[in-house]
């Protein structure tokens, strides 16, 4: 039987613009993977590893015209977005090439022999090496910062470990061409193009996670998609680490003294970050609950303008543009929900802004209203109206976990007087990034940066943004009594590479 075509489609219109590959076989997938297996040993050398990834950048950049064009053209995101993510993902590469460099991920511990201890203290050294071969999984709405050549690809890289992409099928010309770039850095320096494997196709990606030599996998999706391939990498003869990230509502908390002190501030910002990349972040702000009475009336009449002035935008693709769509009018059926701005479809290809708003009490006294608690992908949130603190406790005793937390607190209480300490305390164990009088949309590629959060959000602890990333595909290994000359040069006394490490308890460089 054939293989089945892959093509690229424009999400404007819903129309096939070209064949660019057709969806890999179980062998094709094998042969990716064993070439990235054997391309292991290339990635060894610290300098070599660092170097691709700074040459990778500089190539991306010089075809940064045509990427731009492609990914537009499959994604319409708009050039101005796409040039400021394929920045952003040039600066993520150098960046983990200057942590390669320093060698602190390595996390290097030296004990000498100590007979005094007790027990006795062997000659012990520890550092860390790479998994092996890292499984890929694209997501569609980053179709550079979270795809082939993302966050996942450059963190594995820099870990040493070479990489296969299950391509997203929302942009599979993009993830071709940005291939070719990334195996002519490679190239640069005598690194086998199988360093970067790149397959299409549903079944490819389950192929994928039960391959024997694959030994870790980074996916950013849906909870459907993603939980299932974690419970394949669970149920694999030798399971392997699992990094997903799912899905997120992202609550916000305005406390009633900050609505009475901005409401119209915060009810303007609300409906930017809502509808910012047609409500298509991963950490778009998806319930937000707001006190009833006056200064939340403000909030919703502000939020209203902002979001009535909103063009209609195109989704990623019209299967996405259904699922909003039929989302949103399920969650406007369902008692006391109201729509001041109703979402839903602006067009034959398009979709309209809107949000949703309803009793707190509806969420806190029954389960009808638990749609309204899970992510729905688009320009939508919903509006949970308060009497009380202890119906907002309520609420979040309800929540998913979360990859963001956000609290909009007045001067008053930022300043430590009245709750704030109490509500961040509230929402720590509710997300990965807790955000005070500012919004979620927006994750700056920083070494404190933690992307992730509790179930659903991720299903690790890990981060996949910043340089602790590079953690997910690394391991404890320690040698003990092992003869100098036989050790890895970072573990020997004289530190020839200059690492930084803590020897005999000390932490030195």
């Amino acid at each position: 039987m054939a293989a089945a075509p892959v093509w690229s489609v424009d999400p404007r219109t819903g129309k096939q613009r070209e064949q660019v590959a057709v969806e890999a076989t179980a062998q094709e997938v094998d042969a990716a993977v064993r070439a990235a297996h054997d391309a292991r040993s290339a990635l060894a050398d610290r300098t070599v590893r660092a170097a691709f990834l700074r040459f990778a950048a500089d190539e991306l950049e010089a075809a940064q015209g045509r990427l731009v064009e492609a990914a537009d053209a499959e994604t319409a995101l708009g050039p101005v977005r796409l040039t400021g993510e394929l920045a952003r993902t040039c600066y993520q590469l150098r960046a983990f090439a200057d942590i390669v460099d320093e060698g602190a991920f390595l996390d290097v511990v030296i004990d000498h022999p100590d007979d005094t201890a007790t027990p006795p203290v062997p000659d012990l050294r520890r550092y860390k090496v790479p998994l092996g071969v890292v499984a890929v999984y694209s997501a569609s709405n980053f179709p550079f910062a979270f795809s082939v050549p993302g966050g996942d690809t450059a963190s594995a890289w820099a870990a040493g470990c070479p990489v296969v992409v299950k391509a997203h099928p929302d942009h599979p010309g993009l993830s071709e061409l940005v291939a070719r770039v990334l195996r002519r850095a490679a190239a640069r320096h005598d690194i086998p193009e199988g360093v970067l494997g790149l397959v299409h196709g549903f079944e490819a990606g389950v192929e994928l996670v039960r391959h024997p030599l694959v030994a870790a996998a980074g996916f950013t999706g849906s909870v459907r998609g993603g939980r299932a391939l974690f419970d394949a990498a669970a149920a694999r003869p030798v399971p392997i680490p699992f990094h997903g990230e799912l899905g997120s509502l992202n609550p916000v908390l305005v406390t009633e003294a900050a609505a009475a002190e901005r409401a119209e501030a915060i009810g303007a910002g609300l409906a930017g970050s809502m509808t910012l990349g047609v409500g298509q972040f991963c950490v778009k702000p998806g319930l937000v609950l707001a006190p009833a009475g006056a200064a939340g009336d403000r909030i919703v009449k502000s939020l209203t303008d902002a979001v009535s002035d909103t063009d209609a935008g195109v989704l990623l693709d019209h299967r996405m543009r259904d699922t909003f769509v039929a989302g949103v009018a399920e969650r406007a059926q369902l008692p006391d929900v109201e729509a001041p701005v109703t979402p839903g479809p602006g067009g034959e290809h398009t979709v309209s802004a809107g949000f949703l708003t309803v009793p707190a009490s509806r969420l806190t006294t029954d389960g009808e209203h638990d749609l309204l608690l899970e992510e729905c992908f688009g320009p939508v949130t919903v509006v949970v109206r308060y009497e009380d603190d202890t119906e907002v406790r309520s609420v979040f005793s309800r929540l998913p976990g979360n990859l963001t937390a956000t609290v909009h607190l007045s001067e008053e209480e930022g300043a430590g007087r009245g709750r704030g300490a109490e509500i961040l305390a509230e929402l720590t164990p509710l997300a990965g990034r807790v955000l005070v009088n500012a919004w979620p949309t927006g994750v700056a590629v920083a070494p404190a940066q933690h992307h992730g959060g509790p179930y659903p959000a991720t299903t690790s602890t890990s981060t996949s943004v910043g340089g602790t990333a590079i953690e997910r595909w690394l391991r404890p290994v320690a040698y003990q009594n092992s003869p100098a000359a036989l050790l890895p040069p970072e573990l020997r006394d004289d530190n020839p590479q200059k690492l930084p490490r803590r020897f005999n308890g000390s932490l030195e460089r």
